[in-house]
């Protein structure tokens, strides 16, 4: 449920007021988030929820590499084939409480059931645990942005929980802007990242070699678009000889 449609109700964030006034999702705009990339490969993560928003939540740990256990006594039938191909584990049962947070790295509670969400977040909480209950940001410790993912680049959208609809909006505007191209470009500078940390003696230096390259002329992804790609790697090898003239000088 989302967190606006608590306004008059009871409370059911950390602030615990006798009737919800909002005053978490106003607070959720004025937090600094601390913004980063999770490394998942084989890091357990749990999802409670076997709903289609549960479907999604476990289909995004998957893309990343996640360890995935899925807690629902219920499933929609893509959660139920990814069981039943091994690409999950499914318990099918109502989440128990910490004992189901036991080596647990993130969790996401994705459920119907407020008091079942909150204990989630609650346990979670005590363990100093990631955590996140879908559209309510009060009894969320991290949020998830929206995606644009294409090869290596990844570029994360996020309206601090406040309007997942124009995060969505603005994840096609800048997939359409930013792709295949731009990922290809990430790939072939990634090749030159070993030279760089061997033969560039400071950050200072590698920045200052990599920028020119991104933001000079002629522009690496005009070529790319124009099937210049040889040019550009030209343009890469030239860059590296000047840079270690410049180093001997």
């Amino acid at each position: 449920m989302p967190a606006q449609a608590y306004a008059g109700k009871e409370c059911v964030c950390q602030y615990r007021k006798p009737v919800c006034d909002q005053t978490c999702v106003r607070d959720m705009l004025e937090t600094p988030f601390y913004i980063a990339c999770l490394k998942l490969t084989h890091r357990r993560c749990l999802v409670v929820g076997g709903g289609e928003i549960g479907l999604e939540k476990v289909e995004g740990l998957l893309a990343c590499d996640g360890d995935v256990t899925l807690i629902a006594p219920f499933a929609v039938p893509p959660l139920e084939q990814l069981a039943a191909e091994g690409s999950i584990r499914w318990e099918r049962r109502e989440y128990a409480g910490k004992e189901d947070l036991e080596g647990v790295f993130m969790v996401i509670a994705s459920t119907d059931d407020t008091d079942v969400n909150i204990r989630v977040f609650d346990d979670a909480e005590e363990r100093a645990m990631l955590v996140n209950v879908v559209d309510v940001p009060p009894l969320c410790n991290f949020i998830l942005p929206a995606i644009v993912r294409t090869g290596p680049l990844a570029i994360a959208i996020s309206t601090a929980g406040a309007s997942p609809a124009l995060a969505k909006r603005m994840k096609n505007e800048i997939a359409a802007e930013y792709g295949e191209d731009h990922a290809r470009l990430a790939v072939i500078l990634n090749e030159a990242r070993g030279w760089a940390k061997s033969t560039l003696p400071t950050y200072q230096d590698r920045k200052v070699f990599f920028e020119g390259i991104v933001n000079g002329e002629p522009d690496p992804i005009a070529l790319i678009r124009e099937d210049r790609e040889s040019e550009l790697l030209e343009l890469i090898e030239n860059a590296k000889r000047e840079a270690e003239a410049s180093l001997a000088a």
